[in-house]
């Protein structure tokens, strides 16, 4: 047995918890509940500011998503792509054309004098420009299914006929740069080019614009043959003359610079 002097102490010796082995400092470690009032208020305190860090975390901007930027660029996309141009109107027929554009005559700007009763027609029979020749070849043929007096001036033949067109488009083909053929009057108006020739026969519309004019005898001409020139009488188509005072040879002054002259039978006088 122990000693009776160690059965009391006077010293009052109190229950300890063992020590903790965590680091963190445990809220319920009091011995009593009279600090309850700061544990409550210390654990209020915390769990503000940990909601208040979490909001501050909420508030961060967040790096977009792989998602969002698909998103984006698509609409980006969508709103730079260019919209859908309307239908454009179906080409019209050439009935609905001539409805439309040959509905009244043209009333053309140029005119070439002496020429009201006939058809005049600037074209060329040389074959240096395919395209050319065969439109040229082409309009004569329209022509000439009308039965009227042609006036075919061809340039090949006489370079004058040149300088009557850039007197008559005051130097280009009716506005353009450059002066092609053929060119075609009707009663002395001017009419335009192959394409319009074209048009307006296929429209039924060139048929009132020879309507008027008067028609033509059967055949080609006795003098010329259908060519409109005739060799010179003065040069016999050498465009040269022998002059006693001059000594020498002078041109023929007659005729043009191939020694032919217009058929005086069935050629119009010149502008």
């Amino acid at each position: 047995m122990w000693p009776s002097s160690w059965s009391k102490s006077p010293v009052k010796i109190h229950d300890t918890p063992p020590p903790s082995t965590s680091s963190a400092p445990s809220l319920f470690s009091c011995s009593s509940f009279k600090d309850v009032h700061t544990l409550l208020s210390d654990e209020s305190t915390s769990s503000i500011v940990s909601a208040v860090s979490t909001a501050a975390n909420n508030n961060t901007p967040r790096k977009a998503s792989i998602f969002h930027r698909v998103r984006l660029a698509n609409s980006l996309l969508r709103a730079w792509a260019p919209r859908p141009s309307e239908p454009s109107p179906a080409p019209q027929s050439v009935e609905e054309r001539s409805s439309s554009e040959f509905k009244h005559p043209p009333q053309p700007s140029i005119s070439i004098p002496g020429a009201e009763k006939h058809i005049v027609v600037y074209f060329t029979s040389l074959r240096v420009v395919r395209s050319t020749f065969e439109d040229c070849k082409y309009v004569r043929s329209v022509l000439r299914g009308f039965r009227v007096q042609i006036d075919e001036r061809d340039l090949a033949m006489d370079s004058a006929f040149l300088n009557e067109l850039q007197g008559i488009f005051g130097g280009g083909g009716g506005g353009q740069s450059k002066l092609t053929l053929p060119r075609v009057f009707i009663g002395g108006r001017y009419i335009g080019g192959a394409e319009e020739v074209r048009q307006l026969h296929e429209a039924g519309e060139l048929k009132k614009f020879v309507e008027s004019l008067p028609v033509a005898g059967p055949g080609v001409c006795d003098v010329c043959g259908g060519y409109s020139f005739v060799l010179c009488h003065e040069c016999d188509g050498s465009h040269k003359l022998y002059a006693e005072k001059a000594g020498g040879f002078k041109s023929c002054t007659a005729c043009n610079e191939n020694g032919l002259i217009r058929c005086p039978s069935c050629s119009c006088a010149p502008i």
